[in-house]
């Protein structure tokens, strides 16, 4: 795992004021980054609900408490790879143009775009207005670690 360079900036104080802060970022799982960027375009590769390596949500998720609190996990590491690729300087976020979720359900479960709730406040609560996104939720039969949700980016930066 890589250790992302201390955040700083604004939407950094505001982590600090929720009592949150940024975990390592998470080895990938396979063969790919954990974010790629072209001009101001910054792609951020998906990110499960892991914490310094331990999942900590599994299985199919059943009730919104747990989609969220698992979607905002992944929100917070989706900030440790942000937070790398910007040598620590989130002010250099100028939008968070979108977030795709995917959560783990049984058929027909129908609360999935509340559970990645989770991701998109947490993004709101950060940046702001800048925060607001366009989303995609999809419910999934499974994800890499038995993880119950899994959350990828796209950000517009300086």
């Amino acid at each position: 795992m890589s250790q992302a360079p201390i955040p700083h900036g604004e939407p950094a104080h505001r982590l600090a004021a929720l009592g949150l802060a940024l975990p390592r970022v998470p080895e990938p799982r396979g063969a790919f980054l954990p974010f790629s960027r072209i001009g101001s375009t910054l792609w951020l590769a998906g990110q499960i609900c892991e914490w310094e390596g331990e999942v900590r949500f599994t299985g199919p998720v059943t009730d919104i408490a747990t989609g969220r609190e698992a979607a905002r996990i992944c929100a917070l590491n989706l900030l440790a790879s942000l937070s790398l690729a910007l040598d620590g300087d989130l002010d250099r976020v100028v939008r968070c143009h979108r977030l795709g979720g995917f959560v783990q359900v049984n058929q027909g479960w129908p609360d999935v775009p509340k559970a990645v709730n989770g991701a998109s406040d947490l993004m709101a609560e950060l940046f702001g207005e800048t925060g607001r996104h366009a989303r995609t939720a999809i419910g999934v039969a499974s994800l890499p670690a038995n993880a119950s949700v899994e959350v990828d980016g796209i950000f517009e930066v300086r």
